[in-house]
């Protein structure tokens, strides 16, 4: 068919009258009689004989809406002749799915006024008059339904108590999967008589718990879930469908909001010891000296129902908001990598609305999803939103997007809205959710829409900033009522019945006792074996660490191997290959690159699994490491990699990773990954010492104190890399002030490694003894290829790690002064004593663990100094930064009748310089003042 343009080449059918003529075209297409005589005859004139022309708009709407609607099912042959309002009916369709969300009934306490908008509006669609005409509901052509009952059937799975946001997910699979299920399953989704007593069962456990503690303890805080109590029977539900999944392990993070009570009601917790915990005479499990607040803490259990059994274990967590989440999938894929069915573990975690997109820590929970470090198989994200973040009055205050969740859209997450007054419809959507992370393995999102009854905790008065929030709070019967009155009304249950069953939960709750006592086992969160070796074992205990020469000619032919078909880069032949084999065989110091090397490779060989995982770990920030090697003329960029340490794995695991650019995310699953593998090497590497400073949070709060507060021992090991080279402020100091003031009770160990064979050491030596705390590296940059730094294989096959190092260089009757040190100063300092002459004169002692600070050896090796006058403690730091004013005390101790001194760079409140030129005048200082003592 030839166009009206073909037809034409008159110029006034050209250039700005185009439009116009197209627009009275398409309206004479509509109706011959909507033209002039003029223009119906003309265009009476160009229509080919029988034919009518279609109208373009029409064709435009069409493939617009093929090609833009996401959910699009087989198109079928009738598509192409579908009608200008059956385009309109599926535009329709299509905007419920992606628009819906706006007009769903969630909040509980009806603040807002919900308008129609555009989008669903049949008048702007132009369907006003079509309502009792019917239309497919999908493109492939098979249903017909009357407009009034499309319009029906989707307000009611779209703008219900439910809002579905999925459109915007780019794998069609998942979409599609999401729609049908969406669609198809909650038209009829329909609940039995005893899963509506349960559901009216946890709701009630929910209520009265929360009574019996506001009646025993008014005022204090506890952070109560009322508003919100439609969470326990959401978990409920959940734990349900996982134990019908075949999932073994479930782990929970969440923050204070309701922790109480899933303690109780889902953990099975004795209320007695929550009484007691109130009561301030709870007594401390062992390890824990400081103890914390009582919604802080976890609890595991083994829960068994008629399905199955499942070990539930909530995790503990500090007041900083979101911060178990990291953690809690550093314990879920430690869990993971333990079993074979990878399945059989899973994880929740519980937000706080404004905390989940306020706060950093889930851009990078998100950012880890699906990653290979730190991919978990899925997590279900709940969101008990109360609608409010701590006092705020606006949500323009609080985030800048529509909703709270929408951080999740980053991994394509399907989100679920659902209001929280509606339980039933909660139910279903945590079936859905259950049904999708077994499905596609990938994160979703659930934000169960609610409100707080109290402020942000029961001594706040939150109608100061919420007076219209707070009197329809009032005004609120509460869950448990709605539902019980949706239930006695179907004739599901008496009133009578529902107000025995809270008393009776009542009065168990107020005597200390469960509910559901008979399935629901406490359980400890550590063996036998664990807690006797932490008994038993020191800081100082020996620990045979060294190796025999047979094992390092296998780590190094291991190392060194190229497998067939492998093209090495040149590089690698030049700095790994060819100096790494000439190290096992003697003829060459081995550095730390390749003492990492043979640590990893010995504990492979052992049966223990080494993680290593940093922003450039597997190359090496500084390019010592190569721990990975890439194929030079890889052509698939697919194509695996080559780790040659796999070649040791006995029994064991190596894996080594890059991280993501989150210090914080990655250093917390780290830590959650390390508290499950106790008997294995978990280290994170921070890019640079001072990098580590974003994830302070977790340094704190977790790793050096996780013990004392909570009883949870942490295993993990950290490398900072530390150093004064000239680099500048953020490249010199890992802020070993910092680690030093945390430390107490012995709960870290902190060491400082000047040579490759103790880095050698200290590593196996973390391994291998059943002393389990976190251990602090600080890595001098400079050091890795120092060859002053390098050791011999003897320091390796005879050797152990030395909490000091003497000085083996100076006959000890002429020493008139003792300079103390820790790192890459040492040799600094060594060059200066030669230059100065003074190699008979000076001896220089190395602390190569700072804490627990090996006060008995020091003391020894000190006395053995008799002529010794002064002893000098040589830091590159300032003053006010490095060791000195955390071991100053120590070292009064220790110096017996010698005068002590420091020496270090002034005091500065930036870590460092950052010219060189600045750097080597303040080194030059540093030097004379330690030599003019």
């Amino acid at each position: 068919m030839k166009s009206m343009l073909q037809e034409n080449a008159s110029s006034y059918l050209y250039g700005s009258n185009m439009d116009f003529i197209e627009e009275l075209y398409e309206n004479y297409l509509d109706n011959p009689g909507n033209v002039s005589d003029k223009w119906k005859k003309y265009f009476d004139s160009i229509q080919d004989e029988g034919i009518k022309d279609k109208n373009h708009s029409e064709i435009i709407n069409l493939f617009s809406y093929i090609t833009k609607n996401a959910n699009t099912n087989t198109v079928s042959s009738n598509t192409s002749n579908a009608s200008d309002a059956q385009i309109k009916v599926w535009t329709l369709i299509d905007n419920y799915r992606k628009y819906g969300v706006q007009m769903a009934k969630l909040d509980p306490l009806e603040r807002y006024t919900i308008s129609q908008i555009d989008e669903l509006n049949i008048n702007k669609l132009g369907l006003t008059q079509a309502l009792n005409q019917e239309f497919y509901i999908n493109t492939n052509c098979t249903e017909k339904l009357p407009l009034k009952d499309i319009i029906n059937k989707f307000n009611n799975i779209y703008t219900d108590s439910i809002g579905f946001e999925y459109s915007y997910i780019t794998n069609t699979t998942e979409r599609e999967w999401l729609q049908d299920y969406i669609e198809n399953q909650l038209p009829k989704f329909s609940l039995s008589k005893p899963e509506q007593e349960r559901i009216l069962l946890k709701l009630t456990e929910a209520e009265a718990l929360e009574r019996v503690l506001n009646t025993k303890y008014v005022g204090q805080k506890r952070f109560s879930i009322e508003g919100g109590e439609s969470i326990i029977p959401a978990l409920d539900r959940l734990i349900d469908n996982f134990i019908a999944q075949k999932i073994q392990e479930l782990y929970i993070g969440m923050a204070h909001r309701g922790r109480l009570n899933v303690l109780v009601n889902i953990n099975g917790k004795l209320p007695a010891k929550i009484f007691s915990e109130f009561d301030g005479n709870y007594p401390f499990p062992e390890f824990m000296t400081s103890g914390d607040v009582k919604y802080h803490k976890g609890y595991q259990c083994a829960y068994t129902t008629q399905k199955g059994a499942i070990k539930i274990q909530t995790l503990f967590n500090p007041s900083h908001l979101e911060t178990v989440n990291p953690v809690l999938n550093g314990v879920v894929r430690a869990r993971q990598d333990a079993v074979y069915n990878k399945d059989t573990i899973t994880g929740i975690i519980i937000h706080g609305d404004s905390a989940l997109i306020g706060l950093g820590t889930n851009q990078g929970v998100f950012n880890m999803s699906q990653t290979r470090a730190y991919g978990v198989n899925g997590i279900i994200h709940v969101v008990i939103n109360n609608q409010v973040g701590f006092t705020t009055s606006t949500v323009e205050d609080v985030r800048s997007s529509r909703y709270c969740t929408d951080i999740a859209k980053m991994i394509d997450a399907p989100i679920i809205h659902v209001n929280g007054d509606d339980v039933e419809h909660i139910m279903f959507v945590m079936d859905l959710a259950t049904q999708y992370r077994a499905t596609f393995k990938r994160d979703i999102m659930i934000d169960v829409v609610g409100f707080r009854k109290y402020g942000h905790n029961e001594a706040d008065d939150p109608s100061i900033t919420q007076p219209l929030m707070y009197r329809k709070v009032k005004e609120h019967i509460g869950v448990r009522s709605i539902y019980i009155q949706k239930l006695v009304k179907n004739g599901v249950i008496t009133q009578e019945y529902a107000d025995k069953l809270f008393e009776e939960i009542r009065m168990k709750f107020t005597n200390g006792e469960p509910n559901e006592v008979n399935n629901m086992k406490s359980l400890p969160f550590y063996n036998d074996d664990i807690i006797s070796k932490a008994k038993q074992s020191t800081p100082f205990d020996m620990i045979d660490t060294k190796i025999s020469v047979t094992l390092i000619h296998q780590i190094t032919k291991a190392v060194t191997h190229v497998k067939e078909g492998f093209t090495i880069h040149p590089t690698i032949q030049r700095v790994v290959i060819t100096p790494r084999t000439q190290m096992g065989e003697g003829t060459l110091d081995i550095d730390f690159g390749m003492a990492e090397m043979l640590a990893y490779g010995s504990l492979l060989n052992q049966g223990i699994n080494v993680r290593l995982c940093g922003e450039d770990s597997r190359r090496g920030t500084f390019a010592h490491r190569h721990a990975v090697w890439h194929n030079y003329n890889r052509q698939d960029i697919n194509e695996d990699e080559y780790i040659p340490l796999k070649q040791m794995e006995n029994k064991s695991i190596f894996s080594i990773y890059d991280s993501i650019l989150n210090e914080e995310c990655a250093l917390g699953f780290e830590y959650g990954y390390a508290g499950v593998k106790l008997n294995h090497l978990t280290i994170w590497e921070a890019q640079f010492g001072d990098f580590a400073n974003g994830a302070q949070v977790i340094i704190d709060q977790y790793i050096a104190s996780s013990e004392a507060k909570w009883g949870i021992f942490s295993n993990v090991t950290m490398l900072l890399p530390h150093g004064y080279d000239g680099d500048g402020p953020e490249h010199s100091s890992a802020r070993l002030e910092r680690y030093l003031q945390l430390s107490a009770e012995h709960n870290m160990q902190i060491v400082v490694p000047s040579t490759a064979a103790q880095m050698f050491h200290v590593l196996r030596r973390k391994s291998l003894t059943g002393h389990i705390k976190p251990l602090i590296i600080f890595m001098s940059k400079k050091l890795l290829r120092n060859k002053d730094a390098a050791s011999k294989i003897k320091d390796f096959t005879d050797g152990e790690f030395e909490f000091i190092i003497k000085d083996k260089d100076v006959t000890q009757k002429n020493v008139t002064s003792i300079i103390l040190c820790s790192g890459q100063v040492y040799y600094n300092l060594v060059i200066e004593r030669k230059e100065r002459k003074l190699d008979d004169k000076i001896a220089i002692i190395r602390i190569e663990q700072l804490y627990p600070f090996p006060v008995d050896l020091l003391t020894a090796e000190i006395h053995k100094y008799k002529t010794a006058k002064n002893i000098t403690w040589v830091q590159e730091e300032p003053y006010n930064q490095g060791a000195w004013l955390q071991i100053q005390d120590t070292l009064n101790e220790v110096k017996g009748d010698k005068k002590l001194h420091v020496v270090s760079r002034d005091r500065s409140a930036a870590t460092a310089c950052g010219l060189g030129s600045m750097h080597l005048s303040q080194l030059k200082t540093l030097m004379d003042k330690a030599f003019s003592l």
